[in-house]
C-alpha cells in the first residue's frame, strides 16, 4: 500500500481546486429562462429581479426616442419589453399573419408595475440575444374558399340586377 499513501496535504490541494473548479462552473452558468406563465402568475416573486425570458418577436418594433418596445410571445403569453433601439438592429421578422418572428432571448429587470410605463408589467433589457430567425409565411388559397366567393359574387350581382329592374 506503499502507492496508495497519499498525504493530507494533497488531499487538501485537491479538494481546494476541486472547489474552485466547482465555483468557476457554478459562476459561468448561464440564467435560467422564465415562462410567461412563472412571470405573470408570481410577479411578486420576480419583481425588481435579473429575469432572462424568450419569445417570438410580435406586432411591430415600436421606437419611441432611444429606445423600443418589443413584445416577446413565448407560446403562452406575451411580454413587453423595453429595451435600446440598438439592440433591435438584428431583428428581421415580426410575428404576424405574413411572417413568423424571429425569436429572441432577453435578459433584464423584471417590473410588476412599472412605474416609468404606467403601471404596466414589463422587462427592462439591457441584453438581447436572437435564438432563431423568423421567416416569411406564405398561404396558399383554398379552392373551396374561392368557389363559395365566386357563388356568393354571382348570386350578389343576380340580386343587385333583379332589384334595378323595371316592376310589372
Amino acid at each position: 500500500m506503499k502507492g496508495l499513501n497519499i498525504s493530507y496535504r494533497s488531499r487538501g490541494l485537491g479538494f481546494l481546486f476541486l472547489l474552485c473548479f466547482m465555483f468557476i462552473l457554478i459562476g459561468s452558468q448561464k440564467a435560467q429562462g422564465h415562462s410567461s406563465f412563472d412571470l405573470i402568475e408570481s410577479p411578486t416573486k420576480y419583481d425588481g429581479k435579473r429575469v432572462v425570458y424568450s419569445g417570438e418577436v410580435i406586432g411591430e418594433v415600436m421606437i419611441r426616442g432611444d429606445y423600443a418596445w418589443v413584445n416577446l410571445y413565448d407560446g403562452k403569453a406575451a411580454i413587453g419589453v423595453w429595451l435600446d433601439k440598438n439592440l433591435t438592429r438584428d431583428i428581421v421578422y415580426t410575428g404576424s399573419y405574413k411572417a413568423i418572428g424571429d425569436w429572441l432571448e432577453v435578459e433584464g429587470i423584471f417590473n410588476r408595475a412599472c412605474l416609468e410605463h404606467g403601471g404596466d408589467l414589463d422587462i427592462h433589457a439591457y441584453a438581447l440575444r436572437k435564438i432563431k430567425g423568423g421567416r416569411a409565411v406564405f398561404h396558399r388559397l383554398n379552392p373551396q374558399k374561392l368557389k363559395v366567393a365566386l357563388i356568393l359574387f354571382v348570386g350578389l350581382c343576380l340580386s343587385l340586377i333583379l332589384k334595378r329592374l323595371p316592376k310589372g
